[in-house]
């Protein structure tokens, strides 16, 4: 009531008296005051012009009429100088990058100044973001050229390693193959020699063990007394298998189609005593059993 008591009006019917009572309105939504060409320096001292837009929400109807003149204009004032203050925190690419970041420091900043106002400042949402002159930006483009520049060459870089250390994984592969293919070639040659030498061990033993039978069946047929064989019958059951195993020989010669074969069987077969023979011997038996000739044989 002309200009004094201020109250708040709550929800109902109320008595108005206009040269009596004057009535401010606030607006409790969310709102926003454009900040246009906002100049200020970054942490790296790059100057930069910012356009944005500072959004806020009036919380406390009551503080915003009687505790500040022209809340709007105050609060495009004080947001101007606090988001410059807040620009001059972070470096250039953070501005570009981190705009959550920018909104946290904001809040920091201006939140206990303006809620003495009764105004919550929500966020900062930046428009357009440019250096201050063309000078500072071709030194950025030349500055993040450099920088992409760099980033190519560490990336080369970890590319060759990474080449280098797949061709040198698969060379350590390969040599741990070839060792491992040429100890498995040295395993299985020596257990093919083993089992051949233990199979040519068990013919033979099963070979003596058949001779040795066969001598035994012919000894046993030498004697009267079948019961009674002596060390002389299996002697001559021995020389009896080799006499039979010799005829066989001049058998597999005498079937033979070379027609230059020769045989030297021992003195006895040749009709001599006590001297060896020799190849001209051999030639004149020949020569004179010619009519006696098997198949190309001469015995």
């Amino acid at each position: 009531s002309f200009g004094r008591n201020p109250v708040r009006l709550n929800p109902g019917i109320c008595l108005f008296l206009p040269p009596f009572h004057s009535i401010q309105k606030v607006d409790l939504r969310e709102c926003s005051i454009n900040i246009p060409h906002l100049s200020g320096y970054t942490l790296d001292n790059v100057p930069i012009t910012v356009t944005g837009s500072l959004f806020y929400r009036i919380i406390d109807g009551y503080k915003a009429c009687f505790k500040v003149t022209d809340l709007e204009r105050n609060i495009q004032n004080f947001g101007t100088s606090a988001m410059r203050a807040v620009l001059g925190t972070f470096s250039y690419d953070q501005i570009i990058g981190d705009r959550n970041g920018i909104n946290s420091k904001l809040n920091q900043v201006i939140g206990s100044s303006l809620a003495n106002w009764g105004v919550e400042g929500t966020r900062f949402e930046v428009q357009s973001f440019q250096p201050a002159n063309r000078e500072v930006e071709r030194q950025l483009e030349l500055q993040m050229e450099a920088e992409r520049n760099r980033r190519k060459q560490l990336l080369d870089t970890q590319a060759q390693i990474n080449v280098a250390e797949g061709n040198k994984q698969r060379v350590i592969l390969e040599s741990e193959g070839h060792l491992q293919a040429k100890a498995n070639e040295a395993d299985a040659s020596y257990k093919t020699v083993f089992r051949e030498a233990e199979a040519r061990q068990q013919q033979a033993l099963m070979e003596a063990s058949a001779l040795a039978a066969q001598v035994e069946e012919i000894a046993k047929s030498i004697p009267v007394d079948k019961a009674n064989v002596k060390a002389e019958d299996r002697q001559r059951a021995l020389l009896t298998l080799v006499e039979l195993r010799r005829l066989d020989q001049l058998k597999a010669i005498a079937a033979s189609k070379s027609n230059s074969t020769y045989f030297f069987g021992d003195k006895a077969a040749l009709g001599q005593g006590g001297e060896a023979y020799n190849i001209d011997y051999a030639e004149h038996v020949k020569s004179g059993m010619g009519d006696r000739a098997v198949g190309g044989v001469v015995v």
